[in-house]
């Protein structure tokens, strides 16, 4: 057990098997009473049924001080795992980060407490991990949807001129035409696969997002920087979705959400890009007041007035970003969705 700033680190008794995959697991554990049996339990029995073990799983309890190794080893077994234990909630962004930090595997396999793998998955993943040239950093899953599977959770994330972003496929039929691999801008961090080296390098997730969008932002840094990130459709779990943070519609979710999509277009975005899509940046916003205000829903006006607030902290992080980046206008642009359908 090793104790730092409040922070409990508990490793079970299991070491790393020399037969499995060079990656460590990362689940983010911040639920309600029950969620254990009805999510976390199911999701870590999925692991251990893996044709490709991980050497280990790091386990994050963010701040519910509800769980314990002993309890969760029966479901792991043999696979070694390892708990953090946080204080208080200190949002996803960070709590992976630790997790990461804790991890001397190269890869990092982020995975949701509520996401379910099927069994071929994390040998789907190092396989095409293996396949591709370095510079693919980054490979996201076929998420389809826990309740009706017959249904795309999503297929990478896109990410719109005007700052928008949404999982590719979302609530489309999962047919043939999700067969094939494909580079998409980001993946979406319920099912994500990540050089560890890469993700410490960019300083892992944006901490200051606290929750929503700071996979898309790793995935837009990433490519900054010149690594690409694959879509692999052999690669499936099925995901239940804002099982801890509720509704897409919900006030946490529209907060965060259109806060962080502020920070993350005038953060990342190259000048030359900015300057071109800044008159559809700002068109998505007003519309968005005006979209949430008609529902009533009056958080969107905060997540609003906090992002300009956050203005002047983005754009230090900004310069160094931009300072740092090694791809150009012609990298990111064909990768930028310009239409208004989603697909």
């Amino acid at each position: 057990m090793k104790i730092s700033k409040g922070i409990i680190i508990i490793t079970s008794k299991h070491t790393w098997a020399t037969s499995s995959a060079d990656v460590s697991v990362v689940i983010v554990y911040w639920q309600a009473k029950g969620h254990v049996e009805n999510y976390l339990g199911r999701c870590l029995a999925a692991l251990k049924a893996q044709t490709l073990a991980p050497r280990e799983v790091i386990l994050v309890d963010n701040g519910m001080g509800e769980l314990g190794v002993g309890g969760l080893e029966p479901l792991l077994s043999p696979i070694p795992l390892k708990l953090i234990s946080l204080p208080k909630n200190l949002g996803f962004a960070t709590a992976n980060n630790l997790a990461a930090k804790q991890s001397h595997a190269t890869w990092l396999a982020l995975l949701n407490s509520d996401a379910f793998p099927e069994t071929t998955w994390l040998q789907e993943l190092i396989q095409a991990a293996q396949h591709y040239p370095s510079n693919y950093a980054a490979f996201a899953s076929r998420q389809l949807q826990a309740h009706t599977p017959q249904y795309l959770d999503g297929a990478g994330d896109s990410y719109h001129i005007s700052g928008l972003t949404w999982r590719r496929g979302y609530n489309q039929i999962n047919n043939a035409s999700w067969d094939k691999d494909r580079e998409t801008f980001a993946a979406c961090g319920a099912a994500l696969l990540v050089k560890r080296d890469v993700f410490l390098a960019l300083g892992g997730f944006e901490e200051h997002y606290f929750s929503y969008l700071e996979d898309v932002d790793l995935s837009f840094r990433l490519r900054l920087q010149g690594y690409r990130c694959q879509y692999i459709a052999s690669a499936k779990v099925l995901h239940v979705g804002s099982a801890s943070t509720g509704s897409q519609q919900s006030d946490f979710a529209i907060y965060h959400g259109h806060r962080n999509l502020v920070w993350t277009f005038f953060k990342n975005m190259p000048l030359n890009l900015l300057c071109l899509c800044l008159p559809y940046h700002l068109a998505l916003n007003l519309v968005s007041l005006i979209w949430f205000s008609y529902k009533g829903k009056w958080v969107i006006w905060r997540a609003k007035w906090d992002a300009l607030l956050g203005l002047a902290t983005v754009l230090k992080k900004r310069q160094h970003i931009q300072s740092q980046r090694q791809a150009g206008f012609w990298d990111i642009w064909p990768l930028l969705d310009k239409g208004w359908q989603r697909h």
